[in-house]
């Protein structure tokens, strides 16, 4: 099964994908796929629900997940990223913050900001997370958290990231700037989230082409770190880093976004997005 959620922002409604590709509406379980509703035995709810099948053509696809209440990210977490940026393999995951109302639907437009010099794109595997975690205790038991996978677009301004402050939450929180969708993948039908391949085109060309295996921490051992810092809540996402092929590791001039540039991005059963770049 697949969850979605259709409709013109502030609007959209829960519905659900069969493997036939016969859409559902969800309302008569929930009003919305948010964090009590992944807190809940939902997997087992829709299976059981005699959901009726629904005429969705021509609606908006919206973000999977309604109002997440944390946006967590992971950076430098792939090794061939690292290594095109320069910069070392780091011991321990990087960990900073995006703003949760950053999150918009898989193919809206995504807006660069008002002085920007320096738009990036980053294909990431997103974790949705399904049960609470809080001071886990062993790595193990960390993917039964997860209620599902999504793929995220971590957009990142670099020049507000690097130089506007020290810190990277600046370049990481612009409006626009996650994109996630087009569905929710039940963790139970993603067997191994480190075997997934994640690919990103601009303007055609390809500039992302990889695989979680390059991952230098994998999910599990994210969920299981980030819960020793902070409580993972169901909803929460978390972005677990990028692979290279980003415009920040190409040699001068590099080729950074600008309005009216294409991108596409996909990952192995977790669908495919693709965003005009417009201008704030």
């Amino acid at each position: 099964m697949r969850l979605l959620r259709l409709g013109e922002p502030g609007s959209e409604r829960p519905y659900v994908r069969d493997d036939d590709g016969a859409v559902r509406d969800l309302s008569p379980l929930t009003a919305e796929i948010d964090g009590a509703f992944l807190a809940s035995d939902w997997a087992a709810r829709v299976a059981d629900g005699a959901l009726p099948v629904a005429d969705v053509a021509g609606l908006r696809v919206g973000a999977p997940i309604a109002r997440p209440g944390k946006v967590v990210c992971i950076g430098l977490n792939y090794r061939g990223h690292a290594e095109e940026t320069g910069a070392a393999i780091p011991a321990e995951p990087v960990v900073f913050m995006k703003a949760p109302d950053a999150v918009v639907g898989p193919d809206d437009t995504v807006l660069v900001p008002r002085g920007s010099t320096a738009t990036d794109w980053e294909v990431e595997l997103g974790v949705v997370i399904g049960r609470t975690a809080r001071y886990l205790d062993r790595v193990e038991d960390a993917l039964a958290h997860v209620a599902g996978y999504v793929l995220s677009h971590d957009v990142s301004e670099r020049d507000f990231q690097f130089h506007r402050g020290g810190q990277w939450d600046k370049g990481k929180s612009c409006e626009t700037f996650n994109p996630i969708g087009p569905h929710l993948l039940p963790a139970a039908e993603v067997p191994d989230p480190q075997a997934l391949g994640l690919r990103l085109w601009v303007n055609g060309a390809k500039k992302q082409d990889s695989t979680t295996a390059d991952m230098i921490f994998g999910v599990a051992e994210i969920v299981h770190y980030l819960s020793q810092f902070m409580v993972l809540r169901p909803g929460d996402l978390i972005n677990t880093g990028t692979p290279a092929g980003v415009a920040l590791g190409q040699p001068e001039p590099k080729p950074y976004l600008v309005e009216g540039d294409v991108v596409e991005l996909e990952i192995d059963g977790l669908g495919r997005q693709r965003q005009r770049i417009g201008q704030a």
